[in-house]
């Protein structure tokens, strides 16, 4: 038998700094279902995109990991092969591929991203033209004992005219890596059919077997389970998921108010116009803790980075009169000259030293160290890597620049908003607190959120059933909680995930990591943080999950936290992320050694933590049939991996609030190929649209679960 297995150790997790931390699942696929043919995946030597890849061997993700590789999604197992979501430059691609690896799918290039964007403005302004709105859419010797086998899950769904099974399967050989599962699968009619499952083990602590979902041809009656060492489970009736059904819309109910995907700035003026729209119903909250906003220092090359090179950076931002800056060596023609320098007219002239016989000697190391030294308040600077100790050139004029390209973006501090909606805005009705993009690349997120508040407001007086629900709850929406970051991920690179926040020092400032500096500031709040040794974020400051300089260091999460805090009526929250399709909520951390969670919620709390997931994924699944897996509804440590320092930890723990993690952008189902297929971060605009309206979908439905709770309180 063909071994399938997938191993995440603690180690792994730590590595993962760099990755979007967006993951599937670790699963092995029928052995009836054939290997994708797909076409050769070309890539330019500098372009850059999200890539599904077939490697070797599990080793080779460990190797990946181990070198800090862009990681989209946790490995999965498929027909044998281990499949990862990887974000590469065509380089990369190349190297990897002169590995063993296989492209297998390109899910989104990086260009497809802007292209994308303005196809969606262009669809909305025709669809504003016309009057239209987008449609919402067996062992070897010396083995002494059977094993005994227990099923944690068996599901089975619906979707699109296609039935699903999803099953996980527990062991008592916990400690025997190469034990291998197979499920049998019955349907009423007397069809069967078998697949096998995969191990997994996180934080080198077995967790069970499981598997993608699988399709077959009519509703599963029963299952069952054996295992290579002879073991087997007692047979089990799946159960339907999620078995729950939201109220049916009534004739006139408004919805699809989504035409494009809105920037930072788009936004901020949807903000502005549902607050002049509906003044009875909405408030506009200013977040206290201002961003640093689209900004950067300016900075250059003085000399040729392949050859002999100081980066010059300014020490005030670049749209503060520091865009433009020139910065220039020379000779100063006479001999037995000392370093010197001279600033004015917005240039500045670095005049090398000279030996006896007039010879330049400055070297780089004593030119950074000059510049910083002689202009602190205007610039730092710094040798290049690999120019340590090089004589320093004649070099200049550089202009300095702070590289951003959204010219309509305000470059100034951002102030966060948040819109207030509710009868009862005076914090006498139960919170609910909806928020999204703290990740910057995350652009269906807020189209999820702003979709919610425009349909809450839109039927407030035509339908009752929302009515009811503006009367009962009290709602918060933060639509970008990263402004920033989304600004730069719109206009300058599209895999930003972090703020623009710049903790780097020397070195690691070199504007060719420019796309990865700033802070994953879902990595840092203070519950199970990094800083109080859990897994799952970084201290380095060019990784994916750097946690910054300390708890709360960013003013993003500061702001998060400031809401809730201030109003304390906030018992539910949703974290709205992409991609992958999950459903979750605390605990979201571990200690490695050993696996140690943050507490576990009570059976009480556990219980309605799941019941009222249920009820959101049966939301969400009226809109399009997009059922969220069960073995990826769960708390975020077991279904996910370790986020030291997430939101959603900190709001629970800290104040008490139920708080809940989508991970919009399920996986779609590939009839043709019999495989799963990932949409990205920035799909085509009419799969975020449909995302966006059956997540909203699923708010709605949050809302219901805070007015029950509150009234069986």
């Amino acid at each position: 038998m063909t071994r399938r297995s997938w191993t995440a150790t603690a180690a792994t997790l730590v590595l993962t700094a760099a990755a979007l931390v967006h993951p599937g699942t670790a699963t092995a696929a029928p052995d009836t279902v054939p290997a994708r043919a797909t076409a050769p995946v070309t890539l330019a030597a500098d372009e850059t995109a999200l890539i599904r890849v077939e490697l070797r061997d599990e080793a080779h993700f460990r190797e990946l990991l181990a070198e800090g590789a862009d990681i989209a999604n946790r490995p999965r197992q498929q027909n044998g092969r281990v499949l990862a979501d990887l974000v590469l430059t065509g380089r990369q691609l190349a190297a990897l591929t002169a590995r063993g690896a296989v492209a297998r799918q390109v899910v989104q290039r990086e260009g497809d991203a802007a292209r994308r964007y303005a196809d969606s403005v262009r669809a909305a302004q025709a669809r504003t033209r016309t009057g239209l709105r987008a449609p919402a859419e067996g062992r070897g010797v010396g083995v002494a004992a059977v094993d005994t086998l227990h099923f944690l899950q068996a599901y089975w769904w619906t979707s699109n005219g296609k039935t699903f099974l999803q099953t996980q399967v527990a062991t008592t050989a916990a400690e025997d890596p190469d034990v291998e599962i197979t499920v049998t699968w019955r349907t009423a009619d007397g069809t069967t059919g078998s697949y096998a499952l995969a191990r997994f083990s996180d934080a080198g602590e077995y967790q069970y077997h499981f598997a993608v979902p699988q399709a077959v041809p009519a509703r599963p009656t029963q299952v069952t389970a054996t295992s290579s060492l002879g073991g087997t489970a007692r047979p089990s009736t799946p159960a339907k998921w999620p078995n729950a059904t939201p109220p049916a819309l009534p004739a006139g109910y408004q919805k699809d108010f989504i035409d494009a995907y809105l920037t930072p700035v788009d936004v901020q003026s949807r903000i502005r116009r549902l607050a002049r729209q509906y003044p009875d119903l909405v408030d506009v909250i200013d977040l206290p803790h201002q961003t640093q906003g689209y900004r950067r220092t300016a900075a250059g090359y003085l000399g040729d980075p392949a050859a002999a090179a100081v980066v010059v950076e300014s020490v005030k931002f670049g749209a503060q009169n520091m865009n433009g800056v020139q910065v220039r060596t020379v000779d100063p023609g006479r001999t037995d000259r000392p370093l010197s320098a001279t600033y004015r007219d917005r240039v500045l002239t670095v005049l090398l030293a000279t030996d006896g016989a007039g010879k330049t000697i400055s070297t780089t190391d004593q030119v950074a160290a000059f510049i910083s030294a002689r202009y602190p308040q205007q610039f730092q600077a710094f040798v290049e890597n690999g120019s340590a100790g090089l004589p320093m050139p004649i070099a200049g004029p550089v202009r300095l620049d702070d590289g951003l390209q959204g010219s309509e973006v305000p470059k100034r501090p951002w102030t966060v908003q948040a819109l207030r909606i509710g009868t009862h805005r005076d914090g006498s009705r139960i919170g609910v607190l909806a928020y999204s993009q703290e990740h910057a690349r995350e652009w269906a997120t807020p189209l999820v959120t702003l979709e919610f508040a425009e349909r809450l407001l839109a039927n407030a007086d035509t339908d009752p059933a929302t009515r009811d629900l503006l009367d009962s709850v009290d709602v918060f929406v933060i639509p970008t909680v990263n402004p920033d970051g989304a600004n730069y991920s719109f206009h300058d690179a599209n895999f930003q995930r972090k703020n623009l926040v710049n903790h780097c020092t020397g070195a690691q400032r070199d504007p060719a990591n420019r796309d990865s500096w700033g802070v994953d500031v879902n990595r840092n709040y203070t519950v199970g943080s990094l800083f109080d040794g859990y897994t799952g974020a970084s201290t380095n400051c060019l990784s994916g999950t750097y946690a910054g300089t300390a708890e709360l260091s960013e003013a993003e999460s500061r702001n998060v936290v400031a809401l809730a805090k201030a109003h304390t009526n906030v018992k539910f929250a949703m974290n709205v992320h992409s991609y992958g399709g999950y459903f979750m909520w605390p605990p979201g951390a571990y200690q490695a050694d050993g696996r140690i969670t943050l507490p576990r919620p009570t059976i009480d709390e556990s219980k309605m933590f799941l019941d009222s997931a249920r009820r959101i994924v049966g939301a969400i699944a009226t809109e399009r049939g997009t059922v969220t897996w069960p073995s990826q509804t769960g708390p975020v440590a077991d279904v996910l991996y370790s986020a030291a320092g997430n939101s959603a930890d900190q709001l629970y723990y800290e104040l008490g609030i139920l708080a809940w993690d989508f991970e919009v952008g399920n996986d779609r189902w590939n009839d043709a190929t019999g495989e799963w297929e990932g949409v990205g971060f920035q799909p085509p605009f009419d799969e975020a649209h449909a995302e966006s309206q059956e997540y909203a979908a699923g708010l709605v439905e949050l809302l219901r679960v805070a007015r029950d709770h509150a009234n069986a309180s």
